[in-house]
């Protein structure tokens, strides 16, 4: 898992998707160590635990801060010789890395803040080889609806429905959400074959922090809930965010 065990509601799903992606790549190109790029990953909340499976992770982000604790964090975990950090973003994404280069590509929270989404998916998936595996993860458009409609922001909400966006409001933080069908599209546009669409964070925004921590088992039924309702098409549109997983096609 990579996060502590209350931050594991924001990554679980996303963790066990991957690793078994990653898996499935292993087995089909025969070698134990692939070539994974994260884009975006910041201090390596995911970059860290990749490499701890044995893998070579380069991380494009474009904050030096970032980059800074990811080689902090990986010297930690033991993995530095496996990590490697390099100053950039997904729009001049081969100003920094190779075209094809890459088994697996990571795009967690990056569509949110690029201009032009679709050139953003279009890189990635350029920077993937033949076969490669596309991890895409966008905020979700329903499930900052629900939030706003709940805490009593009823206004709030019906703009973020309206919006093209998905903003709720110029107090905002978060520039663009995704409907699940828009980034499907996305991929397949920039030629991807998409295997699954899973929604993330569906409960764990919603339920009260003190119900969690003081449970025993809380935690864990709530993990268990988000893993059962991931894959369930109906709950894609009130998740907080959209996983999608991708293959790029072969040469054959």
């Amino acid at each position: 898992m990579p996060a502590r065990p209350r931050a594991a509601l924001r990554t679980a799903v996303v963790w066990e998707v991957l690793r078994d992606a990653l898996d499935r790549r292993v087995k089909a190109t025969g070698r134990q160590a692939l070539d994974v790029l994260d884009t975006g990953g910041g201090s390596g909340n995911f970059a860290v635990p990749v490499a701890r499976l044995g893998h070579h992770v380069t991380v494009v982000d474009p904050s030096p801060n970032a980059l800074f604790a990811l080689e902090r964090r990986a010297a930690e975990a033991g993995v530095a010789d496996r990590v490697r950090g390099v100053q950039g973003d997904v729009s001049g994404l081969f100003d920094v890395v190779e075209r094809a280069g890459y088994d697996a590509v990571l795009c967690h929270g990056v569509l949110e803040y690029v201009e032009e989404p679709a050139e953003g998916v279009r890189n990635a998936v350029g920077a993937l080889r033949p076969g490669g595996v596309l991890s895409l993860l966008g905020a979700g458009l329903g499930g900052a609806v629900l939030a706003r409609a709940l805490a009593g922001h009823f206004k709030e909400a019906r703009h973020a429905l309206d919006d093209p966006a998905g903003r709720w409001g110029e107090g905002d933080p978060v520039p663009r959400r995704f409907t699940a069908e828009q980034l499907t599209q996305l991929v397949s546009d920039a030629g991807v074959d998409v295997g699954a669409v899973h929604g993330v964070r569906v409960f764990a925004d919603l339920v009260p922090g003190v119900l969690v921590d003081t449970e025993p088992s809380a935690l864990q039924e709530l993990l268990r809930l988000e893993a059962a309702a991931a894959e369930l098409p109906a709950f894609h549109s009130v998740a907080t965010q959209l996983h999608v997983l991708g293959q790029k096609p072969t040469d054959d």
